[in-house]
């Protein structure tokens, strides 16, 4: 069951419109790496995750997704309609107060005929800053927790370089305030996965089939000059060196490729 507490997760300041701004802040609103795309992720795998551990860490961050993009909703609102921080504590009691009085100042009819559509009646609209309808397509829970987890690390990765950006796009203190607040949860459960998966024991790959051993720890070289004659002659080794000098997998440099494609046609 869900309950709404009316107060923000943290406070929400906006200094100045701006609603070009709020256009560019809709990626993390309804685009891929934005806030309902994590909560819906991170939901899926929770309904489906049979340790309780894990299952609560995944719940409890999805709920606070949802909260984050009541925050990043907000900012939008406010980008658009026009609240200088000064006036966020006089109305923070009562939640919204005169921000849903459905007022609409000319920047924002301008904003809304300009062509790109961004917000439906003053509203922020479940798209990306290209005006892409959010999709489905965008949670990508496989079912499996080491698999689950390890694509949870990289979606906190991606939402915590897009928030970054964003900082950099505005002058706004009010706004990157806020937004520095947003990047920094990501960072949070970024950290959180990586504990979640740590605690799996055997982690490495997902999944229960090992798969070919010789296969797994063979690097082919399929970058370079392969002819017999030329300047550099033979492959380019140093893929092969970096993941050999920074792992403990133990890697096989193979540098013919092109020999071992044509045996497997052979078969």
């Amino acid at each position: 069951m869900f309950l709404h507490n009316k107060r923000m997760m943290y406070t929400v300041r906006v200094d100045q419109p701006n609603p070009a701004f709020a256009k560019m802040l809709l990626e993390q609103f309804g685009g891929p790496n934005g806030e309902l795309a994590a909560a819906m992720r991170y939901f899926t795998q929770g309904w489906n995750e049979p340790d309780d551990e894990r299952r609560s860490m995944l719940l409890d961050i999805a709920t606070e997704e949802l909260s984050h993009l009541e925050m990043v909703a907000q900012t939008l609102h406010m980008l658009l309609k026009g609240s200088p921080s000064e006036m966020v504590d006089q109305v923070e009691g009562n939640y919204l107060g005169d921000l849903l009085n459905g007022k609409m100042p000319d920047y924002v009819n301008l904003s809304l005929n300009s062509g790109t559509n961004i917000l439906g009646g003053g509203g922020p609209r479940l798209t990306d800053s290209m005006g892409t309808p959010w999709t489905a397509a965008y949670v990508d829970t496989l079912g499996q927790p080491a698999a689950d987890l390890r694509s949870d690390i990289a979606a906190e990765a991606r939402a915590k370089i897009t928030y970054e950006r964003l900082i950099k796009c505005t002058d706004d203190a009010g706004a990157k305030d806020t937004l520095n607040f947003l990047m920094t949860r990501e960072v949070a459960h970024q950290k959180m996965f990586e504990a979640a998966l740590a605690a799996i024991e055997e982690n490495f790959p997902p999944g229960t089939l090992p798969g070919d051993e010789k296969l797994g720890h063979s690097y082919i070289a399929d970058s370079g000059d392969f002819g017999d004659t030329g300047k550099n002659g033979g492959p380019d080794t140093s893929g092969f060196e970096l993941a050999q000098q920074n792992s403990e997998w133990g890697f096989e440099l193979d540098t013919e490729p092109v020999r071992h494609a044509a045996k497997q046609q052979v078969r």
